[in-house]
C-alpha cells in the first residue's frame, strides 16, 4: 500500500490531482483509521488507466462515464476517438495548406498592380470552383461546358465581377426575407428566384436553358455543400424552399 505522496510521485501527477479524481468517483482508496488514504495496486491500475484516456485527449467527464464500462466499451470508445483526431488532423492539414496557399497568394499579389491583382483575385475563384465542385461539375455538364464558363468569369470586369458577388450576398438576405412568409409562391419568393437565376446566368451565360437551371437548383438538396451553404445563410429547410420558389417562379 501507498501513501498519497507515494502514489502521487509514482504516478507523476499532483496529490490534488488524486483528490479530485476520487471526488469524481474513479478512485477510491482505502482509509487508515487515522483517515490517512491508501493506494493498492488496483488503485494504481486505475491511475494508470486514466492518465493514459487523459493522454489521448479525453476529457474527465468521458472518462468518468467509462470508468465501470466494459474493456470492449473502452476500446470501441477510444477507437472512435482516434477516427475522430484523425478527421481533425486531416482538416487541419487541408486548412494549413489552404493557409499557406492564401498567404502565398497575397505575397504576389502585393507586387502586382490593381489589374494584374484582380485578373489573380478571378483565378483563385476558379480554382476553388474547380477545387470543391470541378468533379461533379465536369461529370455532369462535360469539360467543353465548365471550361466556358471559367472562361467567362476570367472575361468579366472588375465591376461585373463585383456585381457578382454583391448579388450572391443579396441572395442569401433575400432568401432570409422570403423564408419569413413561409410561402415559396410569395413576392419575396418569386424575387429571390428571379435574383437566384441572374446569378446562375452570370456563371453559365443568358442562353443557359431553363429546365438544365432548374434541374441544377433541383440537385442542391442532394449535396450537403450546397445545403450547407444555404441553410446556414436563412435556418434549416432553406435550400428547399428556394427549390419551391424557383419551381413556382419558372
Amino acid at each position: 500500500m501507498r501513501s498519497i505522496k507515494e502514489m502521487a510521485t509514482l504516478a507523476g501527477v499532483s496529490a490534488r490531482t488524486l483528490r479530485y479524481y476520487e471526488s469524481l468517483g474513479l478512485i477510491c482508496p482505502a482509509r487508515t483509521e487515522s483517515g490517512y488514504r491508501l493506494y493498492g495496486e488496483s488503485d494504481a491500475k486505475a491511475i494508470a488507466r486514466i492518465l493514459a484516456m487523459r493522454s489521448c485527449g479525453l476529457p474527465l467527464e468521458a472518462i468518468r462515464r467509462l470508468h465501470d464500462a466494459a474493456e470492449d466499451d473502452l476500446l470501441a470508445t477510444l477507437r472512435s476517438h482516434l477516427a475522430v483526431l484523425g478527421e481533425q488532423h486531416a482538416s487541419t492539414e487541408a486548412a494549413m495548406k489552404k493557409t499557406q496557399a492564401a498567404i502565398c497568394a497575397l505575397e504576389r499579389m502585393n507586387d502586382m498592380n490593381a489589374q494584374d491583382s484582380f485578373e489573380e483575385m478571378k483565378r483563385q475563384g476558379i480554382d476553388r470552383f474547380e477545387e470543391t465542385y470541378g468533379v461533379e461539375a465536369r461529370a455532369l455538364y462535360g469539360d467543353a461546358d465548365i471550361d466556358a464558363s471559367n472562361e467567362r468569369m476570367m472575361g468579366l470586369t472588375q465591376d461585373e465581377w463585383e456585381a457578382k458577388e454583391l448579388l450572391e450576398d443579396a441572395i442569401r438576405v433575400q432568401l432570409r426575407l422570403a423564408m419569413a412568409t413561409r410561402d415559396a409562391a410569395s413576392e419575396e419568393a418569386q424575387e429571390l428566384a428571379r435574383m437566384h437565376r441572374k446569378w446562375i446566368t452570370m456563371h453559365w451565360g443568358p442562353d443557359y436553358e431553363l429546365e438544365t437551371y432548374k434541374a441544377l437548383v433541383r440537385g442542391y438538396a442532394a449535396d450537403p455543400r450546397f445545403t450547407r451553404y444555404y441553410d446556414s445563410a436563412a435556418g434549416e429547410g432553406a435550400t428547399q424552399f428556394l427549390i419551391n420558389a424557383i419551381d413556382e417562379a419558372f
